[in-house]
């Protein structure tokens, strides 16, 4: 737990927490919205390397705009990190060695090592380090995850149109990884096995993909992720040995399934009993949550350690769907993989593919 400094104590004594967003994208301005409605946070600043964009939430919000990140160290406690995945560790790395506690958006970084290093600085240095994995905060997860004991099959379904954002990075590490985490949260058990498949179809990187994910305690989960679908889902369904559970994350609702003996029939059935969920929105439960445990020093909900987890798995399942797509005849002769196989140009094979009409350049907030 970071060790409490003169600093944080004046805090936890009722001081508002001064905080920053850094990049004001599609994301960015929603936390920046969020920070400004919290009764303990004073938003000092919006950063963001397209100065007008910065300038154009600061009036709106009432703040202050910056071009550089930087020039938020010294007038803030903390910052929301909400720029393009690869350059998560570094914006991320200058406001903790800079004294801040850190809410960085998933995945935690672009590599392992990344994600090592930012632990161990939120470590030496005494801060708080949250990785955004938005559902954890999702008020129907809250209200299942005391119905959850004993899990033995998962399966969930993350399907999104295609909307141009987060093309980065393939869609596991860009939609997979936030069932990842929730299912990793739920099985509390080491990963043994994986199998995966998925293509690139709209962009340079995988854009659907479906995993089988086994667990060292027995445990499977079957986990399908699309950004090009013609439909907006996304649902998970928890098997136990007595029950099993539907969660809607758009809608907030939860059906839970019980398997009673009827005196009547003489046979077993099943039974449906909706849950209940308090209303809440998820985002702003998850940077409440954030500024809580910053002003009162305690663990935050998703810690670096549970996003360092999550990008672990969501990397060993793509690199196995690189590994299987050349391994798929079809697929293989689609893309042009011959013997020259590591020239093929698009993710995890040496570059972009040679034409891509849907191409988009990479913004950097």
């Amino acid at each position: 737990m970071p060790h409490r400094d003169v600093k944080s104590r004046k805090r936890a004594a009722g001081h508002r927490l001064r905080v920053g967003v850094v990049g004001v994208g599609y994301l960015g301005k929603f936390h920046a919205q969020k920070y400004s409605l919290i009764p303990e946070a004073d938003l000092i600043g919006l950063a963001d390397v397209a100065p007008r964009k910065a300038e154009e939430w600061a009036e709106k919000l009432r703040t202050a705009a910056f071009s550089n990140h930087l020039d938020l160290l010294g007038k803030v406690d903390a910052v929301s990190v909400v720029v393009p995945t690869d350059l998560h560790y570094s914006v991320a790395r200058d406001f903790l060695e800079g004294g801040c506690d850190v809410l960085v958006e998933k995945p935690v970084t672009a590599t392992i090592r990344e994600a090592d290093e930012l632990i161990a600085l939120a470590r030496k240095h005494g801060r708080i380090l949250q990785v955004g994995h938005l559902e954890r905060f999702n008020p129907a997860v809250l209200a299942a995850r005391e119905k959850i004991r004993a899990p033995i099959f998962i399966e969930s379904h993350r399907l999104t149109p295609f909307r141009g954002r987060g093309t980065e990075v393939d869609v596991v590490l860009d939609l997979m990884i936030h069932d990842l985490d929730i299912i990793l949260s739920f099985v509390r058990s080491p990963v043994k096995q994986i199998h995966a498949v998925g293509i690139p179809v709209l962009t340079d990187k995988v854009d659907i993909a479906n995993t089988r994910v086994e667990f060292e305690g027995g445990c499977v989960a079957n986990i399908t992720a699309s950004r090009i679908s013609f439909e907006d889902r996304r649902r998970i369904r928890v098997f136990q040995p007595d029950t099993y559970l539907t969660l809607d994350y758009a809608s907030k609702e939860i059906t839970l399934y019980h398997r009673t003996f009827s005196a009547e029939n003489q046979r077993f059935q099943l039974s449906a009993e909706q849950i209940e969920v308090e209303p809440g929105d998820t985002l702003e439960n998850e940077i409440r949550s954030f500024v809580l445990a910053c002003l009162n020093r305690i663990p935050p909900a998703v810690t670096g350690e549970d996003g360092r987890n999550a990008l672990a798995v969501a990397m060993r399942i793509s690199e196995q769907i690189q590994e299987n797509i050349k391994k798929i005849p079809s697929i293989a002769a689609f893309y042009g993989v011959q013997e020259g196989f590591p020239e093929l140009r698009f993710q995890g094979m040496g570059g972009r593919r040679k034409t891509n009409p849907c191409r988009r350049e990479r913004k950097t907030s």
